[in-house]
């Protein structure tokens, strides 16, 4: 209890359930980092490491996509879920991807100036922080809850390098850690970077909902199609993963034109069909 004449403190709402998975996201996010530090480039192990860390990163962002269901699914938002699931980004979709590019791909471009690799790997963490930061000012502000995202989010970007990684090493597996088209990552890393700070804005998805009623062909495909991944997995996942990223990446640009497009051809048909007064 507070003492006489102090205000009581305001009690934080925690929620058990969408905060187990955002831990889950975090527990991922070390893993991963540790599998990536612990990775030897000399050693015969060394894909293996890496390829676990990629797995952990994808895996997190399962989690991440898990916690914020859960709780919008259950209406247990609360400012501290919003933060931990904040902090537990930072370490699996901003720092576990840099960590990843710098260790196979930028100490070989850089030998005689380590600092330029420590540095474009910073770019991407810096860019992430600042990214989740204006997210949970805009939540606070009320703007940042909505159906839109206002810059590409943080673990849609992580997913992307990973798949990628994963895709590179499945079309080269002998050559990967000598392989000239692991050079792409760290390009593509500072493009990502440059978008998680844009405005650039993409859609939530908050609005589907997994409780309503389907119908039962599409239940029947949609089962099949997991069926499908599960038993492919090795040769399926590491095609289907970067696409699906890169899907969302690229419909963010195309999005506004898709959108305008749509609302013209509704007020044009607004326009065509008369009135009630005319009917």
């Amino acid at each position: 209890m507070n003492p006489p004449g102090e205000p009581e403190l305001p009690k934080l709402k925690i929620y058990f359930l969408p905060n187990l998975m955002t831990a889950g996201n975090l527990f991922c996010g070390f893993v991963a980092l540790t599998k990536i530090v612990e990775a030897d480039a000399g050693s015969a192990e060394f894909n293996t490491s890496i390829r676990h860390a990629l797995f952990f990163i994808l895996l997190a962002c399962i989690f991440d996509l898990l916690d914020g269901r859960l709780a919008r699914m259950g209406g247990s938002e609360s400012p501290f879920g919003r933060e931990f699931d904040s902090l537990a980004d930072l370490i699996s979709f901003g720092a576990a991807p840099a960590f990843l590019v710098h260790r196979i791909v930028l100490p070989d471009v850089f030998v005689r100036y380590q600092e330029v690799g420590w540095f474009i790997s910073s770019i991407y963490l810096i860019c992430g922080a600042l990214r989740l930061a204006r997210f949970n000012c805009l939540a606070t502000m009320g703007g940042g809850g909505g159906k839109e995202f206002v810059g590409f989010p943080i673990p849609m970007a992580a997913g992307l390098v990973a798949s990628l990684t994963l895709l590179l090493m499945a079309l080269d597996e002998r050559d990967f850690a000598r392989g000239n088209w692991r050079y792409v990552l760290p390009v593509i890393m500072i493009f990502l970077s440059i978008m998680m700070v844009s405005e650039v804005k993409y859609p939530t998805f908050k609005k589907l909902d997994l409780r309503a009623t389907r119908p039962f062909t599409k239940l029947v495909f949609a089962a099949l199609f997991i069926g499908l991944l599960v038993v492919l997995r090795t040769k399926v996942l590491p095609f289907l993963l970067p696409s699906i990223f890169t899907a969302y990446l690229v419909y963010g640009f195309v999005r506004p034109r898709i959108s305008r497009r749509m609302r013209a051809e509704i007020e044009e048909d607004d326009e065509e069909e008369p009135g009630e007064g005319e009917r």
